[in-house]
């Protein structure tokens, strides 16, 4: 993802929306970025624009035959994580080459959530997950992010939680699972993955708020003193 680095430092604009860092405080100033911008046109870019032009030709792989091809299957599983690795390859380009931009920073996250929720919806249309389990981790990715930024707005970044890189681990690995055509009996399997998936997802929803209250409460009361 474009990101910054993995040592420690003041996260970037790109982690008030994506959940994938681990950063250790909750609630932090908004920083200023000193360093001089990448050019646009950048590998890490360009693989970010190709996993958003895929998303679709993803999409229609997976309800071709309305789900029924499990050729078209395993090909929407295929991409599915050529996608995702992606999603891990230009993050460490951006990270190693200092090819991180504004666009990357907007247009990552988007990515992600777009390939995710594709995926989830794409199941719940062929009959093979429940609307219950993308309507919660829907409301919970948009939510998280849109309270994000707006407290970027007011001049707070809110990292990512430690559970972060789990949930969307947890996540990739359920729709992998469910996007391949095996055979009933494994239902049970898929179900417990799905499961532990939608429950971290809930969890680091509810521990961002908790934290971040928390976090803010701590300052006002510093300030106070």
């Amino acid at each position: 993802m474009n990101a910054s680095d993995d040592k420690a430092h003041e996260p970037t604009v790109s982690e008030a929306v994506s959940d994938n860092h681990e950063v250790s405080d909750y609630t932090q100033p908004a920083p200023r970025h000193t360093q001089e911008s990448a050019k646009l046109l950048n590998v890490a870019n360009v693989l970010t624009v190709i996993r958003i032009v895929f998303i679709p030709v993803f999409v229609w792989l997976l309800l071709r035959n309305g789900g029924e091809s499990a050729a078209s299957r395993w090909l929407a599983l295929l991409m599915f994580i050529a996608l995702m690795v992606t999603d891990f390859v230009d993050g460490r380009l951006a990270r190693s080459r200092n090819l991180i931009t504004d666009f990357g920073k907007i247009a990552d996250p988007i990515a992600d959530k777009a390939l995710m929720i594709s995926a989830l919806v794409g199941l719940n249309i062929i009959g093979h997950l429940w609307w219950w389990v993308t309507c919660l981790i829907v409301i919970r990715e948009i939510g998280i992010t849109l309270w994000r930024m707006v407290m970027l707005h007011r001049g707070l970044v809110v990292p990512a939680s430690k559970g972060g890189k789990l949930k969307t681990a947890l996540q990739s690995l359920a729709v992998s699972l469910f996007l391949m055509p095996l055979p009933g009996w494994t239902d049970w399997l898929t179900g417990i993955v799905m499961a532990a998936a939608v429950i971290v997802t809930v969890v680091t929803g509810i521990q961002y708020l908790l934290d971040s209250r928390q976090s803010r409460a701590a300052s006002s009361a510093t300030t106070s003193a």
